[in-house]
């Protein structure tokens, strides 16, 4: 079944999505496209509006510095990530937007609004040896030019609190992971489907690495066991929902 709100959805592997939104904008979400399942390379990469990267893990910032420095796209991200990436971008502070978790802003004219995820966030310093702390992780939800709300729930867990994402935001469409181990699994997957009240759900997160091995079948049934009535789009990297 498709969406059928003139939104295009591009799995480019892993939790990288691009998003084409009615008016014509471009989103990207955690644009990590060289990862082992990749479809696109990030060259090929033709324009950018938004970007949007969920939390400083190196599967999710992936190729977003490089890419922002080629189209200047509008990118709100978690305060500390703004100040790390504010002396890496070549316009600096003027490139990025600090929010935090609750916020919303308007960015390349869509409202976009910052949400929790429960999960970890940094990367490894290796001129200090330690970690390096990019701020917490979250969730985004865009509300695009028809009224249509998406959320990309990042790296997450299920967790209560998806019910006040539903009560707050009321999203349309759901990219969850499903992968397990580092994130909820098909089964908790599908009770934030549920939580969240979403009509579709777009797997993100699974089958990139052998350990990450939910998969939508998983999903769907587990969906369905719980008396759920969400389409599950059983789609696979290079593939388009709309």
């Amino acid at each position: 079944m498709s969406i059928g709100r003139d939104t295009t959805f591009t799995w480019l592997g892993h939790s990288a999505v691009e998003v084409r939104t009615p008016g014509g904008k471009v989103i990207l979400f955690d644009p990590w496209l060289t990862n082992p399942k990749g479809v696109r390379k990030p060259e090929a990469v033709d324009r950018c509006d938004l970007l949007l990267v969920t939390h400083g893990h190196g599967d999710h910032m992936g190729d977003a510095v490089g890419i922002a420095a080629r189209f200047r796209p509008a990118w709100p991200c978690i305060h500390e990530l703004s100040l790390w990436l504010a002396r890496r971008l070549p316009g600096g502070a003027d490139q990025v937007t600090g929010m935090n978790k609750g916020g919303t802003l308007e960015a390349a004219g869509l409202r976009v609004s910052m949400t929790p995820a429960v999960h970890s966030a940094g990367d490894w310093n290796a001129d200090a040896g330690t970690t390096l702390y990019l701020g917490e992780p979250a969730g985004f939800v865009v509300e695009l030019e028809n009224g249509l709300r998406i959320y990309h729930a990042g790296d997450t867990d299920v967790f209560g609190d998806m019910a006040l994402i539903r009560e707050r935001f009321r999203p349309d469409v759901a990219m969850l992971p499903i992968g397990g181990h580092y994130t909820m699994d098909p089964e908790g997957a599908a009770i934030a489907a549920e939580l969240l009240g979403v009509s579709h759900v777009l797997p993100i997160h699974w089958g990139t690495f052998p350990i990450l091995a939910g998969t939508p079948q998983q999903l769907e049934d587990a969906i369905r066991a719980r008396g759920g009535t969400a389409v599950v789009h059983h789609w696979r990297p290079g593939d388009t929902v709309s």
